[in-house]
């Protein structure tokens, strides 16, 4: 019995890292930076278009098990649900952004998702720290992409 549980929670992990990797990669590729991207004016802090696809691929592997982790702990949790959630509104800023270019109802998905990664950390802390610490990276990075997507939406 001790094995099966072992192989139950490495398919969650693995289930749960492929929904963000997954889902993510596939938002990514169907919602490419193009050339209208490239002809924004841009903050000087804006970085090079080489590192949002490590960034988020590292970051999509430590939510997967953030989620995992949460999933395992409760299905039905308010947690396992913030998670969906977040991952549902991650999910649409791409497209708002790239593929419909609109930068403000980007920005508002965005704060959106701050919100929710704000929520998810708080409802973890105490029930699941390393959950909650997997998604400090993410909360850096939205942090950052938020001030980018308000500073595309001024300058533009």
């Amino acid at each position: 019995m001790p094995y099966l549980r072992r192989m139950n929670r490495a398919l969650t992990y693995i289930v749960f890292i492929a929904i963000a990797l997954g889902g993510g990669l596939a938002i990514g590729i169907n919602n490419l930076p193009g050339e209208w991207y490239q002809s924004l004016a841009k903050p000087p802090f804006n970085p090079p278009n080489w590192v949002f696809g490590p960034a988020w691929t590292i970051l999509y592997v430590l939510i997967g098990i953030a989620g995992a982790r949460t999933w395992l702990r409760g299905h039905l949790s308010v947690g396992m649900l913030i998670w969906a959630g977040q991952m549902v509104v991650n999910f649409l800023w791409s497209p708002f952004f790239f593929g419909l270019q609109m930068p403000p109802v980007a920005l508002a998905i965005i704060l959106i998702l701050l919100a929710l990664i704000l929520a998810f950390i708080g409802n973890r802390w105490k029930a699941d720290r390393v959950a909650a610490l997997l998604f400090l990276p993410y909360l850096a990075w939205v942090s950052f992409a938020t001030l980018l997507n308000r500073s595309i939406v001024y300058l533009n």
